[in-house]
């Protein structure tokens, strides 16, 4: 465990998939084609916490749905990267760092499923899933999360992160 916590107290941006790890990755179907999905509110706290501490926080994810974007644009998410086939997302992931400068060792990604895979295999990257991830993207994370996929798996990196940095406020 000290060997994942060194590596948190490197990090300085969070990027975090949506379906699965946002949300617990359902969609819900209205009679009018609409389609929602349902956040955790300890996440979205959380994430909060990490902009107040001086975090980066980016969303990177395939899914192009109207309603997360705007909840992400309420809580101030400037680098918000949605939409696009699910093979090109290690490219948006490659120009954002490049766009920013981002060091990969500085950062700590969250994904739970295939499309995430590319990314989480980076060797420089703080590879993290929810409890609830496939199998396949389990055996290559560097952190499994006790929690699930939009029930707290954001919390959990995010608060343990911040506790190993000392910017964790009670």
């Amino acid at each position: 465990m000290a060997a994942i916590q060194d590596r948190f107290g490197q990090i300085k941006t969070f990027i975090f998939d949506v379906d699965g790890v946002l949300t617990d990755g359902s969609v819900s179907l209205l009679a009018s084609g609409e389609r929602f999905r349902t956040v955790f509110i300890r996440d979205t706290y959380a994430i909060q916490q990490a902009l107040k501490a001086g975090f980066r926080v980016g969303i990177l994810s395939s899914a192009n749905a109207e309603g997360i974007r705007n909840w992400l644009e309420t809580m101030n998410l400037k680098d918000v990267f949605m939409g696009g086939p699910d093979d090109q997302k290690v490219n948006a992931f490659l120009g954002y760092i490049a766009r920013d400068g981002l060091n990969e060792s500085e950062i700590l990604y969250m994904g739970d499923d295939l499309p995430d895979y590319t990314i989480l295999s980076r060797s420089a990257v703080c590879s993290t899933c929810p409890a609830d991830a496939i199998d396949e993207i389990r055996r290559v994370c560097n952190y499994i999360s006790p929690k699930y996929g939009g029930r707290g798996a954001v919390r959990d990196v995010i608060e343990q992160v911040m506790k190993a940095q000392g910017k964790w406020v009670l």
